[in-house]
């Protein structure tokens, strides 16, 4: 089992920043894909962002892509989301999810939320204009 909490969510200005944090527990971090996906009110959950094991793998959704940065540290086994140049309709929970086929990249199919077997709680992120 792995446990996912994460953190960092809060309000923002539009073209602010916020960082999102994702910290592991239960088993090894080390191997797995990790995700990052959104929900919006009265909307179906988003990708968002996926990273491979080794960080040597990315990819993101065109709506985030060029703003945020997905990013992780295994030693610390947390996964990160930097948000720049926020907009009104980044507003949403965001979820970290973690892929336990260990050392699997899946390339586009990191987006779906079928690739994924952990979930955080969610933290809330509000962009205000």
């Amino acid at each position: 089992q792995v446990q996912l909490v994460e953190s960092g969510g809060g309000l923002a200005q539009a073209g602010g920043s916020l960082r999102l944090s994702c910290a592991a527990s239960g088993r090894t971090f080390n191997g797995y894909t990790m995700g990052w996906f959104r929900q919006a009110p009265g909307k179906a959950r988003e990708f968002v962002a996926a990273i491979n094991w080794s960080a040597s793998n990315t990819y993101y959704a065109g709506s985030v892509k060029g703003r945020f940065t997905i990013s992780r540290d295994n030693a610390k086994n947390t996964m990160y989301l930097q948000m720049n140049s926020l907009k009104p309709e980044d507003t949403a929970v965001y979820y970290c999810a973690a892929d336990s086929s260990p050392l699997i990249w899946r390339g586009p199919d990191s987006s779906s939320h079928r690739s994924y077997n952990y979930w955080g709680q969610g933290t809330q992120v509000t962009v205000s204009s």
